[in-house]
């Protein structure tokens, strides 16, 4: 890539906890398909270590996740002749920039981050009372700085992280001198995907549509989702922007409009909506599916994307540290 006639740099990624599913999708890689597309310089990051903030009693699994992970980011259009898709762990640079950081960052500023808090409440079955789950928020700002990138496409929920990385970009740049640039959020309009009841799409609340989901387990899961709840009878109107299928008609159908008005006028009934949902998801993921079964079967190609884009990241992140290590007065 001419870096030259970039847009700019960028810094994303996924822990590798489970499989995606289509809240993702929607989400996050069909955004980060558009910006690799529009010429920005993408770094798309499996965050393996980040995985092990919270999965250190069951490792065994990350592995074949990020195996899982890597195939969903080439299924849904992430490029490697666009992007560098990489393994954060084979990239050694970003733990040694985590650590000088984790000298000169407050405590203090770890323990107010409302994501920290949040995540302690939400995931009360495992023991998060860790060092490192802790200051998760330095590794993930040494995630971004060691690229220098200058955007992160994130949801408004996740600036208070992006506020931290700015902070200790600044706080690097008053002791040292003037090296990190501040990245800038790309804020993205997230649909809303519910999960099939209704609930946040997720893992945990067994919910979620799942990117290689058979078109078999796509229809059941649809036939048991929650519709509209206030919708007693086929007879009365319905409230389409309190419905979950409706959500997902949105961003899978076409003629939404004559869709919303007729389930505002009782002329097609929830179970019929739903059956067409169903049908509509299942022609959107086709094309994802027939890809991911092509790079599920080429295991080696997979892996070799992942090394070769690692070898990449490595080379930016080295100079990176060899400037740090220049103005930390460590250069030996």
């Amino acid at each position: 890539m001419n870096l030259r006639t970039s847009k700019g740099r960028i810094l994303s990624g996924m822990r590798p906890t489970g499989p995606l599913h289509i809240g993702h999708l929607f989400g996050a890689l069909e955004n980060w398909r558009r910006l690799q597309d529009e010429g920005y310089h993408c770094f798309y990051m499996i965050a393996d270590w980040h995985a092990l903030s919270t999965e250190y009693q069951n490792p065994e699994s990350i592995k074949d996740n990020v195996f899982e992970i890597a195939v969903d980011f080439l299924s849904c259009g992430l490029d490697p002749k666009k992007s560098v898709i990489f393994i954060q762990s084979n990239v050694k640079e970003h733990s040694e920039l985590n650590l000088i950081f984790s000298m000169i960052v407050p405590v203090p500023w770890l323990e107010r981050n409302p994501v920290y808090k949040e995540q302690m409440s939400e995931l009360k079955e495992k023991d998060l009372n860790t060092f490192g789950f802790l200051g998760y928020p330095v590794l993930q700002a040494a995630d971004i700085l060691i690229y220098r990138a200058d955007y992160v496409p994130i949801g408004v929920d996740q600036l208070p992280h992006l506020e931290l990385t700015r902070e200790i970009a600044r706080r690097f740049n008053f002791l040292y001198g003037e090296y990190f640039p501040e990245p800038k959020e790309l804020l993205t309009e997230t649909p809303k995907i519910p999960g099939t009841d209704g609930r946040k799409m997720s893992k945990s609340y067994g919910n979620a549509i799942y990117l290689k989901d058979s078109e078999e387990e796509i229809s059941a899961k649809v036939s048991k989702m929650f519709t509209d709840q206030k919708r007693l009878y086929r007879k009365d109107p319905g409230h389409p922007d309190e419905c979950a299928v409706f959500a997902y008609r949105q961003l899978v159908s076409d003629g939404i409009g004559d869709i919303k008005n007729k389930c505002l006028n009782a002329e097609i009934g929830c179970t019929d909506c739903k059956k067409q949902m169903g049908r509509d998801l299942i022609e959107f993921l086709r094309p994802v599916q027939e890809r991911r079964k092509y790079f599920s079967e080429h295991r080696e190609d997979v892996w070799e994307i992942l090394h070769t884009g690692s070898e990449k990241a490595m080379g930016f992140a080295k100079q990176t540290m060899k400037d740090v290590q220049k103005l930390v007065g460590m250069e030996y």
